[in-house]
């Protein structure tokens, strides 16, 4: 589990940068599928990461606009800061939490906490496939998806 989350962010770090090769115009561009625009799908990966994650803490959410984040940079540094507090829980995720029972605020259901992490894990592999086909789209390489040869079991 913990190697998924270093590979999503290392993932989403290398999009970070992919996408300085791009005008603004084309980060803030409505697109077909997805989440609309790179940059918003950016934001919307870091955004529902941190809120259930924060929810599977038993911590409140955290709303934020993302009018307030319409630059790659100020998205990136939301992104780096949101992961410096997510980092520690990851890191400290143990096999007996697995099954822990957490509700979040803003669903009636009940969750284990291993449901709620893995649902994070694949939302944003999912968005980094709709980012991987607007990047063919615009006739650029993609971020390479693999996960070999990344050096994430060393970790």
């Amino acid at each position: 589990m913990k190697m998924f989350f270093q590979y999503n962010w290392q993932v989403r770090d290398e999009w970070m940068e992919w996408c300085k090769q791009l005008p603004p115009e084309e980060l803030l561009r409505e697109r077909t599928g997805g989440a609309g625009t790179i940059l918003y799908t950016l934001f919307h990966i870091a955004d529902v990461e941190y809120s259930w994650l924060r929810g599977v803490q038993g911590k409140p959410d955290v709303q934020v606009a993302y009018e307030a984040y319409k630059t790659l940079e100020k998205v990136k540094e939301l992104s780096d800061a949101w992961r410096v507090e997510l980092r520690d829980f990851i890191e400290n995720w143990s096999d007996e939490m697995e099954n822990e029972s957490v509700k979040v605020a803003w669903d009636d259901e009940l969750y284990t906490k291993g449901e709620l992490l893995r649902h994070v894990i694949a939302h944003e592999i999912h968005h980094m496939g709709q980012l991987s086909v607007w990047a063919r789209e615009l006739g650029i390489a993609p971020v390479s998806a693999n996960v070999i040869g990344r050096g994430l079991t060393r970790r």
